[in-house]
């Protein structure tokens, strides 16, 4: 009795481990690649996704390096930073901070996350989670906007740029290349 209970456990967290995989790569490929939908300006363009499923359909995130931009002592210090960097006002130039941000880390990466409202230039009203993470002297800037909520799509982003596929491009746009 006592092995078939082991056996049964054992089942139990196996399934349990490939069902956490399962998630994982269900929630990467949830985002596909479109244009990087604004003009040049003093940095690289970076790289646009769309969600097409999950708790996130129809939300948008932008992502770029800015090498060179970040107190290589303090890394994102606090909510004004993440105002200035996050590249919102390309989104919007009508936004306004919802809430004061908070401390994040993705990929081995400090920063900080704050809440948006946007008013969009249709007249549609839209969330937007900024997220500021330094890494040396260099910054990795994402904005996530959607008409939904902006805790469900920064959870999806955060776990979007916190796959394997998206921390390879960050440390290779991070180190240039």
């Amino acid at each position: 009795m006592r092995h078939r209970t082991i056996m049964l456990m054992a089942m139990i967290a196996l399934g349990a481990l490939s069902g956490m995989r399962a998630d994982g790569a269900e929630s990467a490929m949830q985002w596909r690649e479109i244009a990087w939908p604004f003009p040049r300006d003093g940095w690289p363009a970076g790289r646009a996704f769309r969600c097409t499923s999950g708790g996130c359909d129809g939300a948008e995130l932008y992502v770029r390096a800015k090498r060179g931009f970040c107190n290589c002592d303090t890394g994102v210090a606090d909510d004004d930073e993440v105002d200035r960097v996050t590249d919102i006002d390309l989104i919007s130039p009508r936004f306004m901070a919802i809430a004061p941000g908070a401390v994040v880390s993705v990929a081995a990466m400090q920063g900080r996350v704050r809440h948006y409202d946007l008013d969009m230039p249709d007249g549609a009203h839209h969330a937007a989670a900024g997220l500021a993470l330094s890494r040396r002297c260099d910054l990795l800037v994402a904005v996530a906007q959607c008409a939904g909520e902006a805790n469900a799509v920064q959870r999806a982003a955060l776990a979007f740029l916190d796959t394997e596929a998206m921390r390879e491009w960050v440390a290779a746009a991070l180190d240039g290349r």
